[in-house]
């Protein structure tokens, strides 16, 4: 947990082969689990958020077998800083309307 904005950037680029100016959050997690580093890029330069516990870990969602990163939405990021564990959590399947299609010419079109 030694990295500053720069060095966490390049991880970023080389580890997880994401650009660390996108829109996205990064998250670091210490080896012991106690501390969390997020990057972020915020228009005009880089915003480093860190938080420690001072009992307890945080529990991040396990990378894949050969992945190097795990995508989560915005609301499974507060669970966790609020120290909720999403292994325990079951998500339901949302409702997803089918793709609606139309034959022109024998061909068909999602619309």
């Amino acid at each position: 947990m030694r990295c500053g904005f720069d060095r966490l950037a390049e991880r970023v680029r080389a580890v997880i082969g994401q650009d660390p100016l996108s829109d996205s959050l990064f998250i670091f997690r210490s080896r012991r689990g106690d501390r969390l580093k997020i990057l972020a890029w915020d228009r005009d330069g880089f915003v480093l958020w860190y938080k420690r516990l001072e009992t307890g870990v945080f529990k991040l969602p396990r990378v894949q077998e050969g992945a190097r990163s795990v995508e989560m939405r915005a609301s499974e990021l507060a669970m966790i800083l609020d120290r909720m564990d999403m292994t325990k959590l079951k998500r339901v399947p949302r409702y997803e309307r089918p793709a609606r299609t139309r034959e022109i010419n024998q061909e068909k079109v999602v619309v």
